[in-house]
């Protein structure tokens, strides 16, 4: 009888920092007999999701209807919060874009251009639940994301040390993202080192370990080994997608072509928007959650945040957009608006929001956005790798919270574009209340300093002076 299970952060070593995780196998569980006495263990982790623009306060519906539909299928496992306050963040002269982007996960508002008014949840919850460190093998902080609109670091970034600076670089690339958690393959010497490059993959420099796990002296039992096996070839399908692989060598990817979509200065000329199909837009975005779900379940990342579309997004989107077999919009912005360039960007759809109208492209652009949030959080519920000890999805287990920058796409009420910003939470392994749309008529800091409370954590966002009051309605 097993009584010492492998442990979960057993990884594949390989050549310059490569490093593979397992899945969660039979081996890394307690016997039936210490499993009685043992409380299964399961990672304190935390995530920031942030999508750019918001949802106005008037469209957000009392439940998991209208522009929050594609939620629905998620509800058991979130809690959407209404009425949350963000106005402390605003600074004279500025916007929500600005300054409600840096509130999101923070409470405070920003420090500069680059800097956040203080810490983020996540890094919060990091410091306070790890205070040696995390284990060894793991990405300290992750972030990613799929955005363009890049003239203030708050509009992409949304994890901050208590100084206010970034908690890590923000990788924008699949393939930059895929080595971030991997590593590169470093060749020692001999041959040209890009042609020797094209010959291989991470799971090529972990061979020997591979041989051991799933050989006649592995530590697995049959049904491990095939899952091991399996998850190396999601990690393989994944490599694949990020670095465009040879068709005539499976074991072969290529040398990383540039993204099909612009990065960098190319992605936000002037600020003047740029023109992307909804294809290469979903393309874009969902190899990134793809592959930022799999550092979560490989328990290579624990905190950090992801990002799809920046705070003032501005793009001209094209494409019809389907949802469950219908047709929701035909988008093509820069036609409906009558307008080129930073004028003919969906980011317009937001200024002139009427509450007494239809609203119809702005309805249409958050439908498509909780959309696309959702297929980055099930990732986390579906499938063998995201079950977890305790019997939950890692999705069930861990704190993500969900949000952005305006709760009103206007510029000519401070007071109302930053209330009644849109707000998910996940149950943070029963911490805190799901399946459910609660108006929770409380300032963000105060929810955030409640959800750190949950969490045990002892530090605390906002002002040593404010007087904090418990959100308590989101506790489980």
């Amino acid at each position: 009888m097993t009584t010492d299970p492998l442990s979960r952060r057993t990884l594949l070593r390989g050549l310059g920092g490569v490093a593979v995780g397992l899945p969660l196998l039979e081996e890394m569980l307690p016997s039936t007999l210490l499993a009685a006495s043992r409380k299964p263990e399961v990672p304190v982790r935390a995530f920031n999701v942030f999508f750019g623009l918001g949802i106005p306060a008037p469209v957000q519906p009392g439940n998991f209807e209208g522009v929050l539909e594609p939620l629905k299928p998620l509800q058991d496992q979130l809690l959407i919060l209404r009425g949350v306050d963000q106005v402390r963040c605003d600074r004279s002269g500025m916007n929500a874009h600005f300054d409600g982007a840096s509130g999101a996960f923070t409470a405070s508002a920003p420090n500069g251009e680059a800097r956040a008014g203080g810490a983020s949840l996540d890094q919060l919850v990091r410091m306070g639940r790890y205070p040696q460190g995390l284990p060894d093998g793991m990405v300290p902080t992750l972030i990613g994301g799929t955005f363009f609109r890049r003239s203030r670091v708050g509009r992409y970034v949304h994890s901050y040390l208590p100084d206010g600076t970034v908690a890590s670089t923000i990788q924008e690339k699949p393939r930059d993202l895929f080595e971030r958690v991997f590593g590169k393959v470093e060749l020692s010497s001999g041959g040209d080192e890009k042609d020797e490059r094209l010959k291989r993959s991470v799971l090529d420099s972990v061979v020997e370990q591979y041989r051991q796990f799933t050989g006649p002296n592995s530590p697995l039992g049959s049904v491990s080994k095939e899952r091991f096996k399996n998850h190396l070839d999601r990690i393989r399908e994944y490599e694949q997608r990020a670095f465009t692989v040879k068709i005539d060598d499976p074991r072969a990817p290529s040398y990383p072509p540039p993204s099909k979509v612009k990065h960098g200065g190319a992605a936000d000329p002037g600020g003047e928007g740029i023109d992307i199909t909804l294809e290469e837009l979903r393309e874009e975005w969902r190899l990134m959650a793809d592959l930022y779900a799999l550092a979560i379940q490989m328990d290579r990342a624990r905190f950090g945040s992801i990002t799809f579309l920046a705070a003032g997004e501005r793009i001209r989107l094209k494409g019809d957009y389907h949802y469950n077999g219908r047709l929701i919009h035909h988008f093509d912005d820069s036609a409906q608006l009558r307008a080129s360039g930073s004028k003919g960007c969906s980011h317009e759809w937001w200024h002139k929001f009427n509450e007494k109208k239809e609203n119809e492209q702005l309805r249409a652009h958050a439908h498509m956005k909780m959309n696309e949030v959702a297929y980055f959080l099930k990732r986390l519920q579906e499938g063998e790798d995201s079950r977890e000890a305790n019997g939950r999805t890692i999705l069930e287990n861990t704190m993500l919270t969900i949000s952005t920058e305006s709760g009103d796409g206007r510029h000519n009420d401070v007071k109302r574009e930053l209330s009644g910003v849109f707000h998910a939470i996940t149950g943070a392994n029963g911490r805190f209340k799901t399946g459910q749309v609660l108006n929770a008529k409380a300032e963000g800091l105060d929810l955030y300093n409640t959800m750190l409370s949950g969490l045990e954590v002892p530090g605390r966002l906002g002002p040593k002076d404010h007087e904090h009051q418990n959100v308590d309605a989101i506790m489980a």
